[in-house]
């Protein structure tokens, strides 16, 4: 088999989305003709943990390992909790304490690209003889962190090879960079790495038509969509909740607060009954204060039930025994291109799916081709109430299901073979 070397900051334990892209990949990768070998930080940062993805692991992987600097384990000697939000890509806007804005200034203005610039250069000289040592030829970086894209930057100037740049999420355009108080020389130095990465890799792969687009803007390299997607299989639940429960799984940042959907809620529960008394709210993951004081303005208070963080095989079985899936991004033109991850999961768990998101929102158009549920924006308020009217009645029917198509197309499994081509 041909051998490929993929280069990754996050891998098992580590928990959260960014895990799971290229664990998946590298699972099928055998099925399609390709010898994955790992790269992987030897004592990272992580601030989630999830033991579950290790029994995705292939057999007998080959996994390099080299020693990194994380500057979050200094931090967090002056405050865990906000190190660990921080660094988990939850940024709090309001009500800043000074260490948050100083942290804030110090992660986006001294640490370019970000916190894990310091295993940049010793990767590149370990994984130099490792090159050698196992004949290969073609590496891919995959990022956040977008430092890991610099180790393929300067392996590519120093060897000759292919090297193919994976962006599971945009560099400048995405929403928490501008939050990271920037001078202009470090937004000018983001840009310049940028450009530096996307003109220098033999390939880009993104997930999304809205990243493509912008990257066309700033390289004639080859760019290919590849989305995220599903594992496993997509078995109806037998075990629905006798709640009508809106679940959101994931983190949900403080950008992310549909108050049109908050508000809509409120009128049904003052408006209905039987809404009021089988309404629940249930957050798997971490949930901001900004979004929980918005719930309690709008007297939601007593509807929610926070779960926390659970494992990846505990949230497929809430994601299946939910009522309503909620969806929800930011209302910004910044991030009409993100497609969270969980999307794909959540049309595999066949339960209606409920997005806010912006207007154009290119999610919009997955959920609309394959029929898995309604999308609306911030300003929706009628026919938002209609649809969760009208989701509520068929539940308390039984009738509320969702006939999905086309989602195979989806699955981690053909998702590889796509790659494998592009390769």
């Amino acid at each position: 088999m041909r051998k490929v070397l993929v280069i990754t900051y996050y891998w098992p334990p580590a928990g959260g989305p960014g895990v799971q892209r290229w664990l998946k990949f590298v699972k099928y990768f055998r099925d399609f003709g390709i010898e994955p070998v790992l790269y992987i930080p030897e004592n990272p940062h992580y601030p989630l943990l999830d033991e579950s993805f290790l029994q995705d692991i292939p057999n007998d992987l080959k996994i390099y390992k080299h020693s990194i600097k994380e500057p979050y384990r200094i931090a967090a000697i002056f405050s865990s909790k906000k190190t660990k939000r921080i660094s988990s890509g939850i940024i709090q806007t309001k009500n800043q304490s000074f260490l948050e804005k100083a942290l804030l200034w110090i992660r986006g203005n001294l640490f370019i690209p970000d916190a894990r610039k310091f295993w940049v250069k010793p990767s590149v000289n370990f994984l130099k003889d490792v090159l050698e040592k196992e004949g290969i030829d073609t590496i891919i970086t995959t990022g956040p962190p977008h430092s890991v894209h610099l180790i393929g930057y300067y392996l590519k100037q120093a060897k000759s090879l292919k090297w193919i740049a994976d962006f599971r999420d945009p560099w400048t355009t995405i929403g928490y960079h501008k939050k990271l108080k920037l001078t202009s020389y470090a937004e000018k130095k983001h840009k310049q790495l940028e450009s530096d990465v996307l003109n220098t890799a033999d390939k880009i792969i993104v997930t999304s038509t809205t990243t493509k687009h912008e990257f066309q803007q700033l390289t004639n390299k080859p760019i290919k969509v590849i989305t995220n997607g599903f594992d496993g299989d997509m078995a109806v639940s037998d075990k629905l909740d006798s709640k009508f429960t809106l679940a959101h799984i994931g983190s949900l940042l403080s950008g992310r607060n549909p108050k049109n959907l908050w508000k809509v809620l409120s009128d049904l529960v003052n408006e209905n009954i039987d809404f009021r008394n089988a309404l629940q709210l249930r957050f798997i993951g971490v949930v901001s204060e900004e979004i929980l004081a918005s719930l309690a303005d709008f007297d939601l208070q007593d509807f929610i039930e926070i779960v926390g963080y659970v494992s990846h095989q505990e949230a497929l079985s809430y994601q299946k025994s939910s009522q309503v899936l909620l969806l929800v991004e930011i209302d910004s033109q910044d991030t009409i291109g993100i497609i969270p991850g969980k999307l794909f999961e959540y049309m595999a768990a066949k339960r209606p799916i409920l997005g806010v998101g912006p207007v154009n929102w290119e999610v919009a158009d997955i959920i609309n081709k394959t029929e898995t549920g309604r999308i609306f924006d911030y300003a929706d308020d009628i026919a938002l109430k209609n649809v969760l009217l009208s989701w509520f009645q068929d539940y308390q029917k039984g009738e509320l299901l969702i006939s999905s198509g086309s989602i195979e197309q989806y699955s981690r499994r053909e998702l590889t073979r796509i790659l494998v081509e592009y390769i």
